[in-house]
């Protein structure tokens, strides 16, 4: 069971795991020591969870089991066991106030979830399952559950000049990178139908993220990514300081397409360095090829190790891109066995 489904579970059964103890508590020592105030704490840990009638019936229970052990010690009717069922009521109705302001701030939440989806699925658009000859499958994870959406990026464009992929990551968090990545995405989004050059494409997304941060960015903002362009039996890689990618062949054979030497992320081209150049692969029928960003290999397991990218790329293979990101996914999340460090983007191409 993973660790958030047994926070749960405790959560949910700890009002009636201190009732039941108070109870057995009680009648292994006999009136001689009175337990019965502490009956009110099954109340008291009710409104972590559920709704106000959970909360309702389980003060109603805790007055009950307070009334009974009451009359068993013979105090049912004296000033101590008055007050107790007392406390019991008084915690109860303060239990009901606590759901109503719980569930008054969730619905805000479920709000705030409902906005972020939204922008996510303007700024991070569903890729094609198809491309000509080639299938296609993005699996996205973030690690801030409530907000969905984060820094890394991708886009699949079916140019004139090529089928034109990206997979990037925004240096940072929060709000500046979201807004950082939709700069690069739609920078993208036009230089892939105006450039027939993979590397004037960079170069538009290089100029667009540095005027954006001349105007809107306070601090230094950098971005790694890698750009990708298919053409019959080829892909041309154009890399800006991001992890290598993953290009499995039809024979089994792995490899990891890098170039002579890596060039600086987008956005510190103000630091007058050489631009990446382009470098080819062959991407020929049956071949399986996999960009990610840093989130998958950088998650860690409970010993610090890495995840396995090498050793687990035989789960991507004859599977169909949607069930293999699916299975690899599965498996992250049980190497890490709790919530991602860090989000996590995956596009996979298959030459058909």
């Amino acid at each position: 069971m993973r660790p958030e489904n047994c926070r749960a579970t405790l959560l949910s059964s700890l009002p009636f795991l201190v009732m039941a103890v108070v109870t057995v508590a009680d009648l292994a020592v006999g009136p001689a020591v009175v337990f019965l105030p502490l009956v009110s704490l099954g109340p008291a840990f009710a409104p972590l969870v559920g709704s106000w009638r959970r909360t309702a019936a389980v003060g109603g229970l805790a007055l009950l089991l307070c009334a009974t052990l009451g009359w068993y010690n013979g105090l049912l009717y004296t000033q101590r066991g008055l007050t107790s069922i007392a406390s019991v009521l008084g915690v109860t109705a303060a239990g009901l106030l606590a759901v109503s302001l719980r569930q008054e701030r969730e619905a805000e939440l479920d709000h705030v979830r409902s906005i972020a989806e939204t922008a996510q699925r303007a700024l991070l658009r569903p890729v094609p399952r198809t491309a000509g000859k080639v299938r296609l499958a993005v699996c996205y994870m973030s690690a801030v559950v409530e907000a969905r959406i984060g820094g890394d990026l991708y886009e699949v464009i079916a140019s004139p000049h090529g089928l034109r992929v990206i997979v990037g990551d925004v240096q940072g968090k929060g709000l500046e990178a979201v807004e950082t990545a939709a700069v690069v995405l739609g920078a993208f989004r036009e230089a892939c139908l105006d450039e027939a050059d993979l590397a004037a494409v960079g170069s538009r997304l290089e100029r667009a993220l540095e005027h954006a941060l001349e105007r809107q960015l306070d601090d230094e903002k950098f971005v790694t990514a890698v750009l990708a362009e298919v053409v019959d039996e080829n892909v041309t890689f154009l890399n800006y300081g991001h992890p290598a990618p993953l290009l499995m062949h039809a024979d089994g054979v792995l490899t990891w397409p890098e170039p002579d030497s890596y060039a600086l992320p987008l956005g510190l081209g103000v630091h007058n360095t050489s631009p990446p150049k382009p470098y080819c692969a062959p991407f020929r029928s049956g071949d399986e090829l996999l960009l990610y960003t840093d989130g998958l290999t950088e998650a860690r397991d409970a010993e610090g190790r890495f995840y396995p990218l090498a050793e687990r790329a035989h789960l991507l293979k004859g599977r169909d891109p949607e069930t293999a990101l699916r299975v690899l996914r599965q498996d992250l999340f049980q190497h890490v066995s709790g919530p991602l460090q860090d989000d996590a983007a995956l596009l996979m191409l298959r030459h058909a």
